[in-house]
């Protein structure tokens, strides 16, 4: 408890925290000062997408902090255009920015549309359109284009143009998508909002309306890209491509990190003194962002994934306290019939097992790695708590 203690004393309580102070991990498994072991499906919100320490990314990052651990974006390292030259590969993009976090890729992605269309049509087509229950980041602009009134308090005046759309509804969508919009920005799963999917019809009229009125699609895969849904993309499944894509949280498998990926459309919109991040694009995040995508790369590495999600999905339906799942590959909402979700994930806890929540629901974020082993292991102490 001296920890925790000390730790109140000198940092903003910003966060509800659990009491549990973690000292190392390995793999799935996490250990806290006094050294009980927990088998971690949350993997510090998706980011830990190998897990604690894998050994690759251990040497990966060591070896880049031994050689040069930061120079100014006004020079080049090899390390950052390699690591571009993969993620643009892997995911099909043509060029990106490098930033530290999910919320700086969406300011990003925001700016870039906007100006597109200033380049273009000139003042007054800068609204951009998100959706109802969507979750951006905790800045202010990010704050005001997340959908979700829940957040919208204590901080005002919010910025201007954001028009929050119903997800999943088409008749508003053709409603608010006017002239004065230069953008449309959605998750294809809403994590924060419960891990909710986005229906196929919905995401196909977006690319369409997009397409006939020149609007740029934003995909903020903050949390569903890099893997994490079976699909480097979560996109992939909807057999879609937007203008711009986001990514953090797993990028660097731990290291803070946020990229824009950009397409053909938009990929000359920045042009210098326009943008820019003092650490984006450092030697030591893109080290371990080479480290997840070469194993993401490796042959048979996201079948696996969707195939341990399809595993988690088995279980889950099998425990009569569940209502319904949601989710896709490694990230799955579970509504459960009568048991609190915040109360089961403080029980897990003191039980050795991490999990989060999202809304009223569990969810679960493992590590893209987990073995079969450690799912059942994982899951018997869940079950045992939902009988």
């Amino acid at each position: 408890m001296k920890t925790i203690e000390q730790f109140n004393k000198y940092v903003m309580h910003s966060y509800g925290r659990y009491d549990l102070v973690l000292d190392n991990g390995g793999d799935v498994t996490s250990v806290d000062e006094e050294g009980k072991s927990y088998i971690d499906f949350g993997s510090g919100i998706g980011v830990n997408s190998l897990g604690y320490c894998n050994d690759e990314w251990v040497e990966a990052v060591c070896s880049q902090a031994k050689k040069l651990q930061h120079t100014s974006n006004y020079y080049y390292t090899k390390v950052q255009a390699d690591f571009a030259k993969l993620l643009c590969e892997t995911a099909g993009y043509t060029n990106l920015f490098f930033g530290n976090s999910g919320a700086e890729a969406n300011e990003c992605a925001i700016k870039i549309a906007r100006k597109y269309s200033f380049d273009k049509y000139g003042k007054g087509r800068h609204n951009i359109i998100t959706l109802k229950n969507s979750f951006h980041g905790r800045t202010i602009a990010t704050l005001s284009a997340t959908g979700q009134d829940v957040f919208h308090n204590y901080f005002f005046p919010f910025v201007e143009g954001f028009v929050n759309v119903e997800a999943n509804s088409i008749a508003d969508l053709h409603e608010k998508l006017d002239d004065t919009v230069c953008a449309v920005m959605f998750e294809y799963i809403q994590g924060e909002g419960g891990v909710n999917r986005l229906e196929q019809e919905f995401v196909d009229e977006i690319f369409k309306l997009c397409n006939e009125k020149d609007v740029v699609t934003i995909a903020d895969e903050v949390q569903t890209g890099v893997g994490r849904t079976g699909k480097f993309l979560c996109g992939e499944h909807y057999g879609h491509k937007t203008d711009l894509t986001t990514l953090a949280k797993g990028l660097a498998g731990g290291i803070p990190i946020g990229a824009c990926l950009s397409g053909e459309k938009c990929a000359n919109v920045l042009v210098p003194g326009t943008h820019g991040s003092t650490f984006g694009g450092n030697p030591i995040a893109c080290a371990g962002g080479l480290a997840v995508l070469n194993k993401l790369n490796t042959v048979g590495f996201l079948d696996d994934v969707s195939k341990k999600g399809e595993y988690f999905f088995e279980k889950l339906e099998a425990i009569p306290e569940v209502k319904s799942l949601s989710g896709l590959g490694l990230m799955i909402g579970i509504e459960l019939k009568t048991k609190d979700a915040h109360d089961v994930a403080k029980k897990a806890l003191e039980n050795g097992l991490l999990v989060l929540t999202a809304k009223e629901k569990l969810r679960f974020l493992p590590p893209l790695t987990i073995s079969y082993k450690e799912i059942d292991e994982g899951m018997k102490i869940l079950t045992d708590l939902l009988k």
